[in-house]
């Protein structure tokens, strides 16, 4: 019937040996203004970390850039030693200017100063999933691939991901190393990256969307409030409902320093999505 609820998959396996639940935890947000400097409430952000375990997140998304180095530093004060199965995984490719600055850097130098840095703050002789912040326009690609093949090879990396690519891309990489996931941007009204989305589901690779809801999209909001109110959920838990039901190759990485507004996001695995719900969902425009 075209109102019975929709099923998905509880869990994903990463590589073929990481299996994880698909409500996972992006620990962006535990850090100052501006994802720069020191969190203005530790202890809480401590607690968000804590927490997160206790509902059964077991793959945290971080990066060095977070901060810089503060997520990762909190990461493994909060839990270190690492419960079995948890999965930490972390990115390297940008380097920090100051508040809001991003500036892009894939050279090998500075991604092995990079990773050298998150295996020490982290507390880990491997990283369990590597994934390239951004690919950097003013570097040979193959040599940042290179990189990341060789360290992969030395046993630093056990699996390899990338952010932000294209289809080509990805082929590119492929030659080199196995990716296991891809992190772009992606929403129910911000479907850029759906061919990539399709490709990643094809191959089997985890797709990992960042930015889950496009507040500024007023008439996507209006859609998804009218499903909201029916489940008595909220727009948010809705929103990150609808990608666990379109793509069961999709992990959800959402991320806060509020140990209430935590819990109020793995609310959404409990959103129980109609054909009917995702059918007037899925007519939201990109």
């Amino acid at each position: 019937m075209a109102n019975t609820s929709v099923s998905y998959q509880p869990t994903f396996t990463i590589g073929g040996d990481l299996t994880v639940n698909r409500m996972g935890y992006g620990a962006m947000r535990i850090t100052g203004k501006g994802i720069w400097g020191p969190p203005s409430d530790k202890d809480e952000a401590i607690r968000v970390l804590k927490r997160a375990v206790e509902l059964g997140v077991n793959f945290i998304d971080t990066a060095d850039s977070y901060g810089p180095y503060v997520s990762e530093e909190l990461i493994a004060e909060a839990l270190h030693p690492y419960a079995d199965g948890l999965v930490i995984a972390t990115k390297g490719g940008l380097e920090r200017t100051g508040p809001d600055q991003w500036p892009v850097n894939g050279h090998p130098d500075h991604l092995k100063t990079a990773l050298e840095g998150s295996l020490k703050r982290l507390k880990l002789d491997q990283i369990d999933l590597y994934q390239l912040h951004r690919i950097d326009p003013k570097v040979p690609t193959e040599k940042t691939f290179e990189f990341l093949q060789k360290a992969q090879e030395d046993g630093k990396i056990k699996h390899i991901g990338l952010s932000e690519v294209s289809v080509d891309d990805i082929k590119k990489a492929r030659e080199f190393f196995e990716v296991v996931s891809v992190q772009n941007m992606y929403s129910v009204d911000n479907r850029k990256w759906e061919p990539v989305l399709q490709y990643t589901k094809e191959k089997n690779i985890a797709f990992i969307p960042w930015f889950p809801l496009n507040a500024a999209n007023v008439a996507s909001q209006a859609k998804l409030k009218e499903v909201a109110d029916k489940h008595g959920a909220t727009v948010y838990q809705t929103a990150l409902s609808w990608l666990l039901h379109h793509a069961d190759n999709i992990l959800l990485i959402p991320g806060t320093s509020s140990v209430k507004h935590l819990e109020e996001n793995h609310k959404a695995v409990s959103v129980e999505l109609t054909a009917d719900d995702m059918q007037h969902l899925d007519k939201i425009a990109g």
